[in-house]
């Protein structure tokens, strides 16, 4: 079993779709081990984004990760990080493939609706990020 983390992002917990995607991913497969609500501050967004500090959305994808509440949850399946990026789709919905989750609920690039780790790596450090071991059930 892996685990992989996954945020819902402030566009898609404000249209109330947060629920709908966890509902996919539970279909899906995939077990919750945490899950919180919570309201990035600026030092969180970009200590949590601080891969992309150099890049020139970084900006903007601080301040959107701020603007409102996300959820954030722990996840685990078998091969969970491939399998949950398969099930977002691509970064730009425009470009992603029919009954994503990304096709299904962002309305652009920069608002995506949901974040998944890249690696099971990442995974580790992003959920470490978030939770406690002994949040993890």
């Amino acid at each position: 079993m892996e685990r992989t983390l996954t945020i819902f992002k402030p566009d898609s917990v404000a249209a109330g779709k947060a629920g709908q995607m966890l509902g996919q991913i539970e279909a899906a497969g995939f077990r919750v081990l945490g899950l919180k609500r919570l309201r990035l501050s600026q030092i969180q967004a970009e200590s949590f984004y601080q891969v992309h500090r150099e890049r020139p959305f970084f900006s903007s994808l601080v301040k959107f990760m701020t603007e409102g509440p996300v959820i954030v949850a722990a996840l685990e399946a078998e091969q969970a990080v491939t399998r949950l990026r398969e099930l977002m789709g691509a970064t730009d919905p425009a470009k992603a493939a029919t009954g994503t989750l990304r096709r299904q609920f962002a309305s652009n690039i920069e608002r995506n609706a949901i974040h998944g780790s890249d690696s099971a790596e990442n995974a580790r450090i992003e959920i470490a990020f978030f939770f406690a071991g002994s949040e993890l059930i």
